[in-house]
């Protein structure tokens, strides 16, 4: 091995005192370390404690492991909420009855909320920057058809619920456009109903009791899943009317409005308060934004996701330790080798460069190992468990990787500023 660009053999023989000539110490004349010679003394602590490096580094391995495993599980689930939520769109808000605010003392019967009505949902598609309304009426009622019976959810709705919710007609028509309040007696089927009544056969212009009254087929939706533990394959969409009289409901639950991507969502509230108030009386009502909604449940599957994380890097700190304990070892062991390249003209910063390389390449490494390991068990889990929604976000990854590496800078400053600082004359003395 070359030193300084000297053989280590010879440098072993040569007389100390001739080395250190006056005038001509450690300090004067030194000779650049070669590069190829600063990564063989680097790497030959790795190779001569072959073991201790590998459980040195096993420990911030698996420090980064348990960060991946996981953020990609809070990530996993942060986007599979977000991508629940978002998939009637961001441009949707709900109508509820009622104002969900505290006030102040009781106002007697003029305190009780007015329900909202089909004639209400009219009247918001005068406004010019909403595309589609839709009312919405929900209950559970029994179907019948073909001799076969069973209960489901029925969804009372207005024509433009498809492209108000994004949910779609894969055969036949949706619910026809015409007076709300003289709707005829048609339904739509959810996949799964149709599947389950009406086996391979086509549904279209059948008919089906819906809690003891007549209704004709006239389309079958998209497969569309669950969506927040609702299965909207499992149901059946009748017009809002019929499913109050069906319910004996004096108004609606809810009223969605899908505004235009472009309109500002201030404007659109404002505009939607203005309505209803003035036929209300009062703002007795709550809109509910989508895009709001997303904002702050993004915000705290953010911190969740963060705290998730951070509670993976109390294991990093763990490994940053253990780097440290192996550091300062390794310039105890090595005293009388720093002491031989001092002697022989290295400067500290050669020395703290040595061992500083040695901490970041083994923290380094460690993490590299730590992200194969995490990403594995984040992928084996997802094919274990399939329904468990598992995404890795390479952006913490990397910010792993770079603080698994300064852990180990920082872990190594100590025991590299000691070996630098060492005299050349007692550390060669040193057993």
């Amino acid at each position: 091995m070359k030193i300084l660009g000297r053989d280590w053999r010879s440098a072993q023989n040569d007389d100390l005192a001739g080395i250190r000539k006056p005038n001509s110490g450690p300090h004067r004349n030194a000779v650049p370390m070669l590069l190829h010679d600063l990564i063989r003394l680097t790497t030959s602590s790795f190779i001569a404690y072959r073991l201790r490096s590998f459980l040195t580094g096993l420990g911030i391995a698996i420090g980064i492991a348990a960060v991946i495993l996981l953020t990609s599980i809070g990530e996993g689930l942060h986007q599979f909420v977000l991508a629940e939520f978002s998939q009637f769109g961001t441009n949707l808000i709900g109508i509820q009855p009622g104002k969900k605010q505290t006030h102040g003392g009781s106002v007697g019967i003029f305190g009780s909320p007015r329900p909202l009505t089909l004639e209400d949902a009219e009247s918001l598609r005068r406004l010019p920057y909403v595309e589609y309304v839709s009312p919405s009426v929900q209950g559970n009622a029994e179907l019948r058809a073909d001799g076969k019976t069973r209960r489901t959810t029925v969804y009372g709705v207005g024509h433009e619920m498809p492209q108000a919710l994004r949910i779609y007609v894969r055969t036949g028509s949706f619910l026809p456009d015409e007076d709300p309040e003289q709707a005829r007696a048609f339904v739509v089927l959810g996949s799964k109903i149709r599947q389950e009544l009406f086996g391979g056969q086509n549904p279209l212009g059948s008919y089906l009791r819906v809690g003891g009254q007549r209704y004709r087929v006239i389309g079958v939706m998209e497969s569309k899943g669950q969506v927040l533990g609702f299965d909207l394959d499992d149901a059946v969409y009748i017009p809002a009317a019929r499913a109050l009289e069906l319910f004996n409901r004096s108004g609606l639950m809810e009223i969605h409005v899908t505004y235009r991507p472009s309109a500002e969502l201030e404007r659109v509230e404002a505009g939607i308060r203005n309505i209803l108030t003035a036929r209300h009386g009062r703002e007795d009502f709550t809109l509910v934004s989508q895009e709001k909604a997303l904002e702050v449940l993004g915000s705290v599957l953010d911190v969740i996701t963060f705290a998730v994380g951070a509670l993976g890097g109390i294991s990093l700190l763990v490994g940053g330790v253990g780097i440290l304990t192996i550091m300062t070892m390794a310039v105890t062991e090595r005293t009388s080798e720093v002491g031989l390249l001092r002697a022989l003209g290295a400067r500290e910063r050669q020395v703290l460069t040595l061992f500083l390389g040695e901490a970041i390449l083994l923290s380094a490494l460690g993490g590299l190992a730590g992200l194969a390991l995490g990403v594995g068990i984040a992928q084996a889990l997802h094919l274990l468990f399939p329904a468990l929604p598992v995404h890795t976000p390479w952006l913490f990854a990397a910010l792993a990787e770079l603080t698994a590496i300064t852990i180990g800078l920082a872990a190594g400053v100590t025991p590299a500023l000691r070996a630098a600082r060492l005299d050349p004359v007692e550390a060669l003395r040193a057993e």
